[in-house]
């Protein structure tokens, strides 16, 4: 018995852990939740960026796949998670959402989301931890199963202002930053503990963007929740979001019936044009979203290169989702 414990023993001094190192309890979702998001970043391996080579959307699995298998996919569950006042399309089982409100964490601004062509980009699911960025940083070693979790993760993934999402792109904290500077330091720190569970390094320069930021909050420890924290806003309960349905019914009824009895009446001014979209790129088109897939273009929303409305089979704006 001596023999096995001073073999332990020997072991864990020769990585360098402390004693009692093999029995102590870590996080349960190993991102180092509730511990101090500087003493995690610490822990963090630094190294350079790896080569992008290799790069594809569908190495992390197919786009928003639904992972937790509780019949919706991942984008309109954080849709359902960060927006207040929600509203459902119909026969959806309370799934795909029509209209909702969000507080945008990255901005401050509150935004109305509506479910279309060309409303749906107002609001994008952001991950916190770039997929391009995760990949040149230790996820080519993961398996593919680990990277599709990683990319359908509700901690790695946010519901935010789609301007603010384009401008991020694959950016890390050295890179880019929330211009909402109170929300930076809890940003900062769900980039740690997405790293920490996902085993991914850190530049220095990126480490050294941290470490400033979490400077300013040195209590500031890796978030034990999903989401954004102290949203006090309250959500439309499941009996609203059913009577919300049945008005909305009975309306369309009644307008259907009123335009059946009635002579046409004059059609109104025409609304103003909305701001033009801005043109996609001729040169990239996918012949269909398998093709935008393996490109690791999708989603592809209105506007960007290789959109085109053949492929946005909702028509919200948003194709190959």
């Amino acid at each position: 018995m001596m023999v096995v414990l001073s073999g332990l023993l020997a072991a864990s001094l020769a990585i360098g852990l402390p004693v009692g190192s093999a029995y102590a309890d870590e996080p349960t979702d190993g991102t180092g939740a509730g511990t101090s998001a500087t003493e995690v970043l610490d822990s963090l391996e630094v190294k350079g960026r790896a080569p992008k080579t290799g790069y594809k959307r569908t190495q992390f699995g197919k786009a928003w796949a639904d992972v937790d298998h509780n019949g919706c996919d991942t984008r309109n569950d954080i849709l359902n998670r960060d927006l207040t006042g929600v509203r459902h399309k119909w026969r959806t089982h309370n799934c795909v959402v029509k209209s909702g409100k969000l507080h945008d964490p990255y901005t401050g601004k509150d935004i109305k989301f509506k479910k279309g062509k060309k409303t749906s980009t107002a609001v994008q699911i952001d991950h916190v931890v770039a997929l391009s960025d995760a990949w040149q940083k230790g996820a080519q070693k993961l398996s593919e199963e680990r990277r599709t979790a990683l990319a359908n993760d509700p901690y790695n993934l946010l519901a935010v202002q789609g301007r603010a999402n384009q401008k991020k792109s694959d950016g890390d904290a050295a890179t880019w930053l929330p211009s909402n500077k109170g929300f930076r330091c809890e940003y900062v720190a769900r980039q740690i503990g997405v790293k920490h569970k996902y085993s991914l390094w850190v530049t220095q320069a990126e480490k050294e963007a941290m470490a400033k930021v979490l400077s300013s909050c040195p209590t500031q420890t890796v978030p034990d929740y999903t989401g954004v924290k102290d949203s006090t806003a309250e959500k439309t309960t499941e009996s609203e979001q059913t009577e919300q349905t049945q008005t909305e019914q009975s309306a369309e009824q009644a307008q259907q019936t009123q335009q059946t009895t009635q002579a046409p009446a004059l059609e109104p001014a025409p609304a103003p044009a909305p701001a033009p979209q801005p043109a996609p790129q001729q040169d990239v088109y996918y012949q269909n979203c398998t093709a935008a897939r393996a490109a690791g273009a999708a989603p592809i929303y209105q506007g960007q290169p290789g959109y085109r409305s053949q492929l946005d089979r909702d028509h919200d704006g948003v194709a190959c989702e």
